[in-house]
C-alpha cells in the first residue's frame, strides 16, 4: 500500500471535496425554497395550483437523478442554443429533482400542525398565505428539521452522480488520480472514509433532532 498517494494529491482532492460541498449546499438551499412552493401548492384547494404542483412532484420522484442530470446537460443547451456548463447544469438538475422530495417534507410538516392553528390565523383576518408564512410554517419547520438533515445526507451522496457530465467533484477527482497513480485501493478507501465521516455526522445529527422532537 502506498498511502503517500493521498498527501501527494491532497490539494487536488480537497478541491473536489469543496466543489462537492458547494454543489450540495446550493442544491439544498434552492431545492428547499422551491420545495416550499411545491409543498404549499400540493396543499392548495385551487386546482390550477394543486394539479401542476402534484404533477411536478410525482414526475420528478418517478425519475432517477442521473437521467435528470443528463436532460439538463444535453437538452436545455439544445433548447436555448448555448451550453450551460457542467456545474450550472448539475445545479439546475439537483434543485429541480430535490425540490420534489423537499415538497413532500414540507407537506408532511405542515399537515403535522393542528388545524386549529390555521383557523386561529383566519380568525385574526389573515389570508391563506399570510397564515402559512406567519403561523404554520415557523412551527412546521421545527418538525421538518430531522427529515431535512437526512435529505442533506442524501444530497451529499448524490453529488457523486455529477461525474456523468464530467464535473470534477470529489469522486471524479478520485478517479482521475487513480487513472494516473494506479492506486485504486488506497484512493477509494480514502473516498469511502470521507463519505462515511460526513454522512455519519449528518445521520447522528438527524437522530438527535428526532429524539429531541419526540421528547417535547
Amino acid at each position: 500500500m502506498d498511502l503517500a498517494v493521498i498527501p501527494r494529491n491532497l490539494h487536488f482532492l480537497l478541491g473536489g471535496l469543496v466543489l462537492t460541498l458547494e454543489l450540495a449546499a446550493i442544491s439544498l438551499l434552492g431545492g428547499f425554497l422551491l420545495g416550499i412552493l411545491m409543498g404549499l401548492g400540493r396543499l392548495s384547494s385551487r386546482k390550477w395550483i394543486y394539479y401542476p404542483a402534484t404533477l411536478y412532484i410525482n414526475f420528478f420522484r418517478s425519475l432517477p437523478l442521473i437521467l435528470v442530470i443528463f436532460w439538463f446537460y444535453f437538452m436545455v443547451p439544445f433548447i436555448i442554443g448555448r451550453p450551460l456548463g457542467d456545474f450550472l447544469s448539475a445545479i439546475i438538475a439537483f434543485i429541480a429533482f430535490e425540490a420534489a422530495y423537499f415538497a413532500e417534507i414540507v407537506r408532511a410538516g405542515i399537515q403535522s400542525i393542528p388545524q386549529g392553528q390555521v383557523m386561529a390565523g383566519y380568525s385574526t383576518g389573515l389570508g391563506y398565505y399570510e397564515t402559512m408564512r406567519n403561523i404554520v410554517l415557523p412551527q412546521a419547520l421545527k418538525n421538518m428539521v430531522p427529515p431535512i438533515v437526512t435529505q442533506c445526507v442524501i444530497i451529499f451522496q448524490d453529488t457523486s452522480l455529477a461525474y456523468v457530465i464530467g464535473l470534477k467533484e470529489f469522486l471524479r477527482r478520485i478517479y482521475l488520480v487513480d487513472s494516473r497513480e494506479l492506486r485504486s485501493v488506497e484512493l477509494y478507501l480514502f473516498a469511502g472514509f470521507v463519505y462515511l465521516v460526513f454522512c455519519s455526522i449528518g445521520t447522528i445529527t438527524s437522530r438527535r433532532l428526532e429524539k429531541r422532537q419526540i421528547g417535547r
